[in-house]
């Protein structure tokens, strides 16, 4: 018998698992859903596709961004937790959801609660409608590290691409506002200004965004906001006190009308220690005055609210932040903005997306995160330095310095990453203690170790200790120009100062604040580089109990998880090209298309009559109980939807936008209209039941009426390196990190004799073992005179790939096969080694289709080999 569910088990529901699971298990049905422009954009940024910038977390939380968006069409959470439970709405279709939940034993809820139980999902239902804002409020939770600023902006980038090109499709943003906690946060938002947007938008968008953003940075009290009333793709990046509604005692005026609106349940809840985000209950009878900005912001269209409080991620933090019997005043300016722009013709605000560093709240999850990728992961995954924590008993200031300085100095010394120095920052509680403690004993061992005292930079706000050169030198520090290495600081561990090249923290005396140690311990361990490199943490005995006390109420995790994530089996390897440089002569195959216009001709058939409209039936199922088998009923609501109305007029210019109006005028298109078959109403009257039906259909058929397209195959031979040059004539060299079980090295005494067929690199990195084991049995056949793996190198690495189209989106994309084989008799072999379940997916199907296009073209020969079948080489 199921037992009954438990406060914590209430507040602990993981539902953002449970959209995560269901979107991974239906993600082919859910992408017939999205716009042929989402599809491009995701997959442009999807980093399993070999030339994405986004990291995986930061792609995984793009893609439920646009689930929640175009299959879920921004609703509530708690709404989205009622459709799964029942089946009905987007979870209609889904029958695996709880079952596989439950079967993987990963969510304690489905352990403590029977959702047969009506009374156990009106509980949970409750709790997550609770407090609930009359907008979609969303929770992004990504571990600091991760980059949550760039997939805001990736967010934000792909609203306003949405936007331009559905215009009337209110479920996209035309204007963003960006809030920032504090100043430390808003000036590291300026990435979202100064991000080259080419890295996450598709290249044939970039100037459509280049030339139409409009940015306002207001980090001026006195500055004035410049958007124009009814203006789009305005991105608004300010903090909370530049925009907040004030407070002035007054008698009730015209905003007393909106106050019923913001009233806040008295309910207990988790939200109340997170009353920023959820709070809106405004003070007294005092009357909200409105400044400037506010007002301006209110006349702007379709406006989506992104919210970083990565200064209120981190636990206890959040009840000192705010006074709980009193509203917050930034979540009572969404509220109003919300209010205001549903008075607004063409307005409101979209939705808020809220992006936080966990998705706990002490004990609780926030019951509306919908993401959630924590810290343990980020290390165990490589996304962040792995940690070294050392802890230190019973020692004064000057023994823990001079062990720790000494200590850092061993493992890191002057060993530049990415040109830049390694970088120890040194906390002090403060100004006082660095002047009189802390830089007296940091020169004392500096000199015991010959470093010169000029690596010491101090910031401390006391402009006795720290100068205007000081203050550029600390902004400059993540640059190669930079020679400090010693950094003391006071109270500059909070978010927002983000240094790739710190390399260690120390902090020994114990802070006023706890979550402080929490916070500093975590700066130095922002990646850097292609390899995971090691963050040296040194903390006294009473901060180490800090840590640990921290790390388990706001990441669930204990410091020996942390230690245990950064341990792994893989080693470095220093990759190197092996001379001579390997080339190989190749066709490539290209795919040219011609249109020739055709003579007028009337006539044109669309076979309306005939055409299968059921794909643009919007259907809606009624069923009587929960019941699978119940009793059900449909009802065709295509015309409760809202779609374009064309006239005649309207149309013929629609369509014209896709021709080239020098050739084919709009009258011709009239006139071809009026002249077919189905005549020109019946046209109107089907793409007005169905916009969708003028760009699947009429407009491809009308094309093909109009233009003859003919297609032809070019061959352009070409010589390629196997592997490319560094600059300036230097050769190629990236480390690597690999399993010694699935690495061969030109040095290993196992290869000696094999030396003169293999290895143009010094280390083959194999991804799999079936990988290696092809590769061992060929490397040995005396019938082979060659064999290179060159399905390591990728993009920019190398110029032996292979062009397809991707059979999805329909872009080039560049595929390198794992191996290149020359056989004694001159004859090229090119050999894909897949594993067995994934021969027959689309992708590896088109991949495999151009790579023999190519290699009938060049001669050559392509292999397919199945992963079990690998370890028996080359077929007969």
């Amino acid at each position: 018998m199921a037992r009954k569910p438990t406060k914590a088990t209430q507040v602990d529901f993981p539902f953002f698992d449970v959209l995560c699971r269901f979107y991974q298990g239906n993600k082919g049905r859910i992408r017939q859903r999205y716009k042929q422009l989402t599809k491009v954009y995701l997959d442009f940024n999807d980093p399993s596709k070999g030339s994405g910038f986004l990291r995986t977390p930061q792609f995984e939380a793009l893609e439920m961004y646009v689930f929640l968006k175009e299959f879920g069409n921004n609703a509530s959470i708690h709404a989205l937790f009622e459709d799964w439970y029942r089946k009905t709405g987007v979870f209609e279709a889904d029958k695996t959801v709880t079952q596989s939940l439950a079967d993987a034993g990963q969510i304690d809820f489905f352990r403590e609660i029977d959702l047969s139980d009506p009374k156990a999902y009106k509980t949970v239902f409750n709790h997550l409608k609770k407090n609930s804002a009359h907008y979609p409020n969303y929770i992004f939770a990504l571990t600091m590290g991760t980059g949550k600023t760039i997939l805001m902006a990736t967010c934000i980038f792909y609203e306003f691409l949405l936007a331009n090109k559905f215009p009337k499709d209110e479920r996209f943003c035309h204007n963003a506002l960006v809030f920032a906690p504090d100043k430390t946060v808003l000036q590291a938002l300026k990435e979202i200004e100064t991000f080259d947007l080419a890295k996450v938008v598709p290249p044939e968008y970039v100037a459509f965004l280049t030339t139409h953003l409009r940015f306002h940075f207001l980090d001026d009290a006195g500055m004035g906001l410049g958007t124009q009333d009814g203006s789009r793709f305005n991105i608004v990046i300010s903090n909370a006190q530049k925009i907040i509604i004030k407070h002035r005692e007054k008698a009730k005026g015209t905003w007393s009308r909106l106050d019923e609106l913001a009233k806040a349940t008295a309910t207990p809840s988790v939200y109340d220690q997170i009353a920023d985000l959820y709070g809106w209950q405004p003070e007294d009878d005092k009357e909200l005055v409105i400044n400037a900005r506010f007002q301006r912001l209110g006349r702007l269209p379709q406006l989506g609210i992104y919210v970083d409080e990565a200064h209120h991620a981190l636990g206890t933090a959040l009840a000192k932040d705010f006074d709980m019997a009193k509203p917050s005043r930034l979540r009572e300016t969404i509220n109003r903005l919300a209010a205001e722009l549903k008075h607004v013709a063409g307005s409101r605000v979209v939705a808020c997306y809220n992006y936080t560093g966990t998705p706990y709240v002490g004990e609780q999850i926030m019951p509306e995160v919908v993401y959630a990728y924590g810290l343990k992961d980020a290390i165990k995954n490589n996304f962040l330095k792995r940690p070294q924590i050392s802890g230190y008993a019973n020692t004064r200031t000057e023994d823990f310095l001079r062990d720790a300085v000494a200590s850092f100095w061993r493992s890191e010394g002057e060993k530049r990453r990415e040109g830049m120095l390694p970088k120890l920052a040194i906390f002090a509680g403060t100004i006082d203690e660095v002047r009189t403690e802390i830089r007296p004993a940091l020169e004392a061992a500096l000199r015991e170790l010959d470093i010169p005292i000029d690596r010491i930079l101090v910031n401390v706000g006391d402009e006795k200790l720290t100068t205007s050169e000081d203050i550029r030198e600390f902004n400059r520090l993540d640059t190669p120009g930079s020679n400090k290495q010693f950094i003391l600081l006071v109270n500059k561990g909070k978010e927002g100062w983000n240094c790739r090249s710190l390399f260690g923290v120390a902090l020994h005396r114990e802070p006023k604040s706890k979550i402080f140690v929490l916070q500093a311990s975590m700066r130095c361990l922002r990646n850097i580089g292609d390899i995971q490199e090691t963050g040296h943490i040194y903390l006294s005995n009473d901060n180490l109990a800090i840590l640990d006390d921290e790390l388990q109420k706001n990441f669930r995790v204990t410091r020996a998880d942390l230690e245990d994530a950064g341990k792994s089996d893989k080693l470095r390897y220093v990759v190197r090209d092996v001379p001579p440089p390997r080339k190989v002569k190749i066709k490539r195959v290209r795919k040219l298309y011609k249109t020739t216009k055709k003579a007028p001709s009337d006539g044109l058939d669309f076979k309306l009559a005939e055409f299968d409209t059921l794909p643009y039936t919007a259907v809606k199922t009624v069923r009587d109980g929960l019941n699978q088998s119940a009793h059900t009923t449909t009802e065709d609501i295509s015309t409760a939807r809202k779609q374009r109305r064309y006239s005649a007029f309207t149309l013929v210019a629609e369509i014209g936008r896709y021709f080239n109006t020098e050739e084919i005028s709009c009258l011709q298109i009239e006139d071809t209209l009026l002249s077919s078959a189905d005549g020109l109403d019946a046209i109107l009257a089907m793409v007005n039941r169905h916009n969708e039906v003028l760009y699947d259909h009429i407009i491809p058929s009308l094309f093909r009426h109009l233009y003859d397209i003919s297609d032809y195959t070019h061959h352009e031979e070409i010589e390629v390196e196997l592997v490319k040059s560094g600059g300036s004539g230097g050769g190629f060299e990236k480390t690597f990190l690999g399993d010694p079980q699935k690495v061969a090295s030109v040095d290993d005494v196992a290869y000696a004799q094999f030396k003169d067929r293999s290895f143009h690199l010094n280390h083959y990195i194999f991804d799999s073992k079936p990988e290696k084991a092809f590769f061992d049995t060929v490397v040995a056949k005396e019938d082979i005179e060659e064999i290179f793996f060159t399905g390591m190198l990728t993009h920019g690495q190398s110029e032996f790939y292979i062009s397809y189209v991707d059979p999805e989106t329909h872009r080039v994309r560049h595929y390198y096969p794992d191996f290149l084989v020359r056989r004694k008799d001159g004859g090229y072999i090119l050999v894909e080694v897949k594993g067995d379940n994934m021969i027959d997916d689309v992708i590896v199907r088109a991949k495999a289709k151009a790579a023999g296009e190519m290699a009938a073209a060049s001669a050559f020969s392509y292999i397919m080999i199945p992963g079990t079948e690998a370890k028996f080489g080359l077929p007969a």
